[in-house]
């Protein structure tokens, strides 16, 4: 078990990433961006798997954005769970097809050699502990449907940050505000998930790259008089949100921010809008917000989407500090101020350290991988090559 290795995988709705854990605390990344429908997924997947030329893992961990009804955080990928994950792809079809696809290729890649288990991490789970009040929706119960929340990945990662940050108002009333191609906020209050942005599917919540967010139930009626069943989910995945604010101009925001069109601006505006929006509903509905932290593509990199969100936020307690934000700093605050933080996204960390926790307590797998533990790569140290 000195040869440890665990491959994560982590396919979003718009890029891939992966990483290698390997012995001595070193960490290799993959990034592959722009990827647009499956077959450029099945592509990217065949790119990954070459690139890590001879490296066989012993634990390949998958992010799945969607887990149904299961709250457990992860597991092991067998055919029964392989049926139970397509059976419920169409609750997050920009992801869930690519997710599943990367289980089969990698399986493929790796038949002739000895069995390598594969791990389903699921985004849902985080968010397990929300309260009744915030998981139900105002339907008849009876049909079923439920807040389940997202980006709990990451999310999970980020409360485990908190505490080397903020000591012990960690376990506070926190916003994680996870802006990039997909976006939500969640509630965070002594570091469990209370409330969260996203609902039944990753489509609700605030605007995204190509995704609305919450909108009028009326105006979905209306459209689904002019769309068929395609069309419209079509519509609702990949042509509202940022593309369709801009007029069409971008769904990137780092192409919005820099552009000087009117379009543009407005989009811009209207993202930072509705974000405010929902950390103010927070604070309205806990009392108060101790902190706040950004966190995705966006919420790590645009200084100027921050200032657009945090700037009208002065009523709450935050006020940003102009250099500190230019220089996309740790702390972004003033002194004055409660906390405003950047940290990292870093799915692929939570997905090793949830997978290699599976493997090691799971039978199948126990007398072959009972040092697991011992040899476990220290997520916090690891070195990034």
């Amino acid at each position: 078990m000195d040869k440890l290795i665990i491959l994560t995988i982590n396919s979003g709705s718009s890029s891939l990433k992966a990483s290698l854990f390997l012995p001595g605390g070193v960490r290799k990344n993959f990034r592959y961006e722009h990827i647009s429908n499956v077959e450029n997924h099945a592509e990217v997947y065949e790119s990954l798997l070459q690139d890590l030329g001879n490296t066989q893992p012993t634990i390949i961990g998958h992010r799945f954005v969607h887990g149904g009804e299961v709250n457990d955080a992860a597991r092991l990928i067998d055919n029964t769970e392989r049926i139970r994950l397509e059976r419920i792809s169409y609750l997050a079809p920009l992801h869930m097809p690519s997710n599943l696809l990367g289980v089969e290729m990698c399986a493929a890649k790796f038949t002739n050699r000895v069995k390598i288990p594969q791990v389903a991490c699921f985004d849902t789970s985080f968010h397990s502990t929300l309260p009744e009040i915030a998981y139900r929706l105002p339907i008849p119960k009876s049909l079923g449907l439920r807040r389940y929340g997202f980006h709990g990945l990451n999310y999970s990662h980020i409360s485990r940050q908190l505490p080397k940050v903020l000591g012990k108002a960690a376990y506070g009333r926190i916003v994680v505000a996870h802006l990039g191609n997909g976006a939500s906020l969640c509630l965070l209050d002594n570091q469990r998930s209370i409330d969260t942005s996203m609902s039944y599917t990753p489509a609700g919540g605030i605007p995204m790259a190509t995704r609305s967010g919450d909108i009028d139930p009326g105006v979905m009626l209306e459209l689904a008089k002019r769309y068929n069943n395609a069309e419209l989910s079509t519509l609702v995945y990949q042509k509202m949100g940022l593309l369709a604010l801009s007029d069409g101009e971008s769904s990137e925001m780092s192409a919005l921010v820099q552009s000087s069109s009117n379009d543009a601006k407005f989009a811009v505006e209207y993202f930072a809008r509705q974000v405010r929006g929902a950390i103010g509903s927070y604070a309205a509905k806990c009392g108060g917000i101790d902190a706040l932290v950004f966190t995705g593509g966006i919420g790590e990199h645009s200084s100027e989407v921050r200032k657009l969100i945090c700037n009208q936020l002065g009523f709450l307690g935050f006020s940003l500090n102009e250099a500190a934000n230019q220089s996309h700093l740790t702390t972004l605050n003033t002194t004055s101020s409660k906390p405003i933080l950047i940290i990292p996204a870093d799915e692929e960390a939570e997905i090793a350290r949830l997978s290699a926790d599976l493997i090691v307590t799971n039978s199948q797998y126990k007398n072959d991988m009972g040092e697991l533990k011992k040899t476990q790569v220290v997520m916090s140290e690891v070195e990034e090559i």
